[in-house]
């Protein structure tokens, strides 16, 4: 599903180089439910990035669904993000000015389709992940685990194959945290692959596979 063969990442100024990646090989199968732990600053951000076409590596190969990306274009790889990726951040990237409804929305303005069919899979997210009720409000009225339920529904209304997951609960308690764990671990036994950057060991101990990272080479 993902295949890392030979990650390298390097950040360069006038000044300084940086080596954030350092020989990566991970496969994430379909189906799998897979961690990244590792202390601040590891590389862990950067390799979710990297798998979620929103960042390339400086050297190696990497594959999604069976296709090298190397050559691809901007527009193809917006395309691939659009169709087979969706994301989690830990902040939750939630636009203020918009309702639930707008924002779970938003991932299918850049796909063909009609407004209604728009609504109707937004809906169906919604419900998915216990929301439906508060289709017509705005984030600011909803709790910091209501706002990550939202950003869940806006990251699978596109129904992609992938889904990629930055500290999701990073900012909730931990009622609220094993809430939103327990939403990812439905869409997985649903068919979703998903790979979560985590903090937290007892959230890591829960999926499939743990991948360690430390200073940005894989450890374990």
């Amino acid at each position: 599903m993902i295949k890392l063969q030979n990650v390298e990442k390097v950040y360069r100024t006038s000044a300084i180089e940086t080596l954030a990646l350092n020989n990566i090989n991970l496969h994430v199968r379909k189906g799998e439910f897979v961690s990244i732990m590792g202390p601040s600053g590891c590389g862990k951000s950067t390799l979710l990035n990297i798998m979620g076409l929103l960042d390339a590596p400086s050297q190696g190969q990497v594959e999604i669904d069976g296709s090298r990306v190397e050559r691809y274009t901007d527009k193809e790889l917006a395309s691939m993000r659009n169709q087979k990726l969706g994301f989690i951040f830990q902040s939750f990237h939630l636009i203020n000015d918009l309702s639930v409804m707008d924002n779970v929305e938003i991932p299918l303005l850049y796909r063909s389709g009609s407004a209604a069919e728009r609504r109707r899979l937004s809906q169906e997210a919604l419900e998915k992940v216990g929301l439906s009720n508060r289709m017509k409000h705005f984030p600011k009225q909803l709790s910091g685990g209501q706002k990550q339920r939202v950003a869940i529904a806006r990251a699978i209304v596109g129904k992609p194959e992938i889904i990629l997951a930055d500290e999701p609960t990073g900012n909730l308690d931990s009622a609220m945290g094993n809430e939103i764990l327990s939403i990812l671990q439905n869409l997985n036994q649903e068919g979703s692959t998903i790979v979560m950057v985590t903090h937290d060991d007892a959230m890591a101990k829960k999926t499939h596979r743990l991948v360690r990272l430390f200073d940005g080479t894989q450890v374990s």
